[in-house]
């Protein structure tokens, strides 16, 4: 039986245990020119410290018209590399792995920061303003975005890449039809509309090497599980190493349902894909999290290949030392309106300082 505690390789790098930090944004640590800052560096090396296998690093914007708004922390230019070369150290000192999730938000993107583009003329965060239709020479230089920041994180010492799939940002709204009204190669179809994405991995292993780890945050439900599959399995064949599933723009699934399992429906879509996709690549879940036994309990039962835990290590960064050695911990306090989310003071009122 696996346990939490045991490592697990995932493409060539090894990660200690099977506990991982999600991509959490902190929208008030970077300025406007995007660069990592000391608040990151302490951020991430203390839940590297207390015990995570590997670290994500949030979404990071790939151009500066991405961003979800003027301090948002990107990779855009060779500029910023250092403050993620920074990031990258601490994590490794602490044992831990580290990769970086690369994003553009497209359809939510900072209209402040420019004409929003999207896969379709679909309406924005204004519904009275409808997105500008990418060219198909536009996408092309969106994947070269893409590619060009995978190539910066391997220079500034990542071991990967996650491309941000999901939670309704660019690659998630080519994947939607939803969003993706287009009738060329990059709409209509399954295969279509993961072309994107697909086309992304692609460049990234050519430029990167076999030995850089590329992960997928995707949607496990868009609109259905079985269509999510679908895309999924085509970033896979095209050298996707690891899956780490959340939700999408869609939810329209009769099979998810309450049967009173010890994880919720989120949960369970990360569940659904290890099922699928076991013994080709690993796959994770991620929310509602909030226990050490729950944790536990989805490695050992071989639900998943590994957790990710978004406010349980927000609130406190030992979090991982409590799942693997039985410590106390602080608990979230699951507020409504979570202190480190999008416009807040990130005073997490559950926070414990630790050394």
């Amino acid at each position: 039986m696996t346990k939490v505690g045991d490592s697990i390789t995932i493409n060539r790098t090894v990660i200690r245990n099977r506990l991982t930090m999600a991509p959490t944004v902190k929208f008030d640590y970077a300025g406007a020119d995007g660069k990592a800052t000391e608040k990151h560096i302490e951020h991430y090396k203390k839940r590297a410290e207390h015990g995570c296998g590997l670290i994500c690093v949030e979404a990071t914007a790939v151009t500066p018209g991405g961003r979800f708004g003027k301090i948002h922390m990107g990779l855009w230019d060779d500029d910023q590399i250092d403050g993620h070369r920074q990031i990258a150290e601490v994590c490794h000192n602490a044992g831990a792995a580290v990769i970086i999730q690369l994003n553009h938000a497209g359809l939510n993107a900072n209209p402040e920061l420019g004409e929003v583009i999207a896969p379709s003329a679909v309406p924005t965060r204004d519904e009275n303003v409808l997105a500008k239709e990418m060219t198909v020479e536009e996408i092309h230089k969106m994947q070269e975005s893409f590619a060009s920041a995978a190539v910066r994180a391997k220079k500034a010492g990542y071991d990967g890449v996650q491309l941000h799939g999901c939670h309704g940002y660019l690659i998630n709204q080519f994947m939607s039809k939803k969003t993706n009204l287009r009738t060329d190669e990059y709409g209509g179809s399954d295969e279509n509309r993961a072309r994107f994405g697909v086309e992304i991995i692609r460049m990234i292993r050519e430029r990167c090497g076999d030995d850089f780890l590329i992960s997928v945050r995707t949607a496990g439900i868009e609109p259905d599980i079985a269509t999510a599959i679908k895309i999924a399995e085509e970033y896979v064949k095209a050298g996707c190493h690891y899956l780490q599933v959340s939700t999408g723009i869609e939810w329209d699934d009769p099979t998810l349902k309450d049967e009173g399992k010890p994880y919720n429906q989120i949960c369970e879509l990360g569940v659904r894909f290890h099922d699928h996709f076991k013994g080709r690549v690993p796959v994770s879940c991620v929310n509602g999290i909030y226990e050490p036994e729950l944790a536990k309990y989805l490695i050992e039962n071989d639900l998943v290949d590994t957790v990710d835990l978004g406010k349980a290590v927000l609130a406190d960064p030992a979090f991982c030392e409590a799942v693997l050695n039985g410590t106390p911990f602080v608990k979230c306090f699951c507020c409504p309106n979570c202190q480190y989310g999008p416009g807040m003071p990130h005073k997490c009122p559950a926070k414990r300082k630790v050394s």
